[in-house]
């Protein structure tokens, strides 16, 4: 009733998805807003908090679409949405790992970014956004040249392999990346201010623990960008080895679920200049340990009790391999 009533725009529009999801614009990057996302046979819908129109410059107010004109009568108040027609979309880019999603038109003020941070969902959205796609009209796009696997996707000159590019029937481009991109990276510059909370990236491997500092919404560069944005990609904030975290310790809040990680800061043991160092050069990554140090804490704040304990798990087995033990996980007020 709330969609057909005060979003949709046509009569016949049928309401195919709904999420929640975090969202951010291209016009304003640096603001992360919550919505609710609507997809329907004709656009995808972002209803947005009222209080945030003075966030948002000019252009992108032009897209605000407000419907209710009957406000004293109607029993839904619709305070802003954000319009995305599907016959404006050109591209979705795919975040690392699956954990949000980019849709692009022909405009700076038709770009926004789904931080879903749930592969499960950024999955389900994009298999209705296809479906619904696939009801369009549109110009058949040419055949495309047959090609081997490694050929299209691989790098001749480093032997890498490249994203992964899939063309729609709409003539919509899907592009997926390459899990390998998250390692191009580079610290921090020394002096930049930190917030106490603020959206990060973690990224767990066989060994290492790493803080990002991800653009989401400026990569790939889309068609109409005339030069490269300010930020890079991938900023590494922090890292730690795995073998260095000490305990966990868990609050009890219900939302967000909170994870403290305490890590013992081993003196002599530079991580930070370890994943920036040029690996193939002659000076050597230095390991040795020249004593224990204070301990370094994480605060991490994850939207969910399946997030937290899937980190949990897979924090602890990574951390059992690694030094034979059980990882102590303990409960605090």
């Amino acid at each position: 009733e709330l969609f057909h009533s005060s979003i949709a725009e046509v009569e016949n529009e049928e309401l195919r998805h709904l999420l929640w999801s975090s969202v951010v614009f291209y016009q304003t990057p640096g603001l992360e807003v919550t919505a609710c996302v609507l997809l329907s046979t004709k656009a995808v819908y972002f209803v947005l908090h009222d209080g945030l129109r003075r966030y948002f410059s000019e252009p992108l107010q032009d897209f605000w679409h407000q419907k209710n004109t009957d406000y004293n009568n109607s029993p839904f108040h619709i305070s802003q949405c954000f319009v995305l027609k599907l016959s404006d979309l050109q591209s979705v880019n795919v975040g690392l790992f699956d954990q949000h999603f980019r849709l692009t038109g022909s405009s700076p003020a038709q770009v926004v970014t789904c931080l879903t941070r749930d592969s499960y969902l950024t999955h389900c959205f994009l298999q209705h956004l296809m479906l619904v796609l696939s009801s369009l009209e549109r110009t058949p796009s040419p055949e495309p040249v047959d090609k081997d696997f490694y050929s299209e996707f691989g790098n001749k000159t480093t032997g890498k392999m490249e994203n992964y590019e899939l063309i729609h029937s709409s003539r919509v481009k899907f592009t997926y990346p390459s899990e390998e991109e998250a390692f191009l990276v580079g610290p921090l510059p020394p002096g930049r201010c930190r917030s106490p909370l603020r959206p990060k990236t973690l990224l767990l491997t066989s060994t290492e623990l790493f803080l990002l500092d991800e653009d989401y919404i400026h990569y790939p560069l889309p068609e109409f960008a005339k030069e490269p944005p300010q930020r890079d990609r991938y900023r590494l904030d922090d890292g730690r080895r795995v073998r260095d975290l000490d305990r966990i310790l868990m609050g009890y809040q219900p939302y967000p679920q909170a994870l403290t990680l305490v890590f013992d800061d081993m003196q002599g043991h530079d991580l930070m200049g370890c994943v920036t160092l040029d690996h193939f050069g002659e000076v050597p990554c230095g390991s040795a340990r020249a004593g224990q140090g204070h301990e370094i804490q994480w605060q991490v704040f994850v939207p969910s009790a399946e997030s937290r304990e899937k980190l949990i798990s897979l924090l602890a087995r990574q951390w059992e391999a690694l030094c034979g033990r059980e990882l102590p996980v303990e409960l605090t007020g």
